[in-house]
């Protein structure tokens, strides 16, 4: 595995207002790895993902690739090609699968790369279930179906880095799964992550590192290995009664 840093944030705080949500948080994401970031609801976990992806406000330090980006916006996070996947997916409903898909793709068709079909036939690849679907309404599909789409949708624009913000919301367990499953292979497609999640274990089990977020501040970071067998971890996150999908 790479340890070349894509992105790295130090010092990395977001406030609403005088209410500081994100505190001094130090993380980083290498090529080819997959880092989660854990924690209970409310510590702060899809303020972190937007604020870094340039919707909110933040303060402290972001590098991507070793070079410092002064003004996070999702114009220049995208530029450097890095793509975000949110908690609602934000799907056209009233659009096709095979319009969702070409609609990820468009900076890249306005930027002069014609490769919106291979492009899709490697997304169709990864969920022959889209496939299947490709003429059928964004709304009429099931929910592991439009998170499957979701995701599709960013890989159209050939993400170096996308950041996943939790993709296993609302899921039966089974599709929580494949999901996740769904994320482990995005490594071999050359893509990092970043993945908010609050299924812990699921989370621990695809990733290489971890981070714990608690209170908008890093509480405990490391292999994800470790972070399970933490016993900290183990009796907040991952005990008796915690989702084991």
């Amino acid at each position: 595995m790479s340890t070349n840093a894509l992105l790295q944030l130090k010092g990395f705080s977001v406030s609403y207002g005088p209410v500081e949500a994100v505190h001094q948080v130090d993380l980083t994401v290498n090529e080819g790895e997959i880092v989660t970031v854990i924690g209970p609801n409310g510590a702060g976990k899809s303020t972190l993902l937007n604020a870094a992806m340039g919707l909110l406000g933040s303060r402290g330090e972001m590098q991507f690739e070793g070079k410092t980006i002064d003004r996070p916006s999702v114009e220049a996070m995208v530029a450097h090609g890095v793509g975000l996947v949110p908690e609602k997916r934000e799907l056209f409903g009233e659009m096709s699968v095979e319009d969702n898909l070409l609609l990820g793709g468009f900076a890249r068709w306005r930027r002069g790369q014609r490769d919106q079909a291979q492009r899709m036939e490697e997304v169709f690849v990864l969920f022959p279930r889209l496939k299947e679907r490709r003429a059928q309404l964004a709304a009429t599909l099931s929910g592991g179906e439009r998170q499957m789409l979701a995701i599709g949708r960013a890989l159209m624009a050939r993400p170096r880095l996308l950041m996943l913000d939790e993709p296993s919301l609302g899921l039966a367990p089974l599709i929580v799964r494949e999901v996740l499953q769904i994320v482990a292979s995005l490594r071999g497609m050359g893509v990092s992550v970043l993945l908010v999640e609050q299924n812990a274990r699921g989370a621990l089990q695809v990733a290489d590192r971890g981070y714990v977020l608690e209170m908008g501040a890093v509480a405990l970071s490391g292999e994800a290995s470790m972070l399970m067998s933490d016993k900290r971890v183990i009796e907040t996150y991952l005990g008796a009664g915690k989702k084991a999908a």
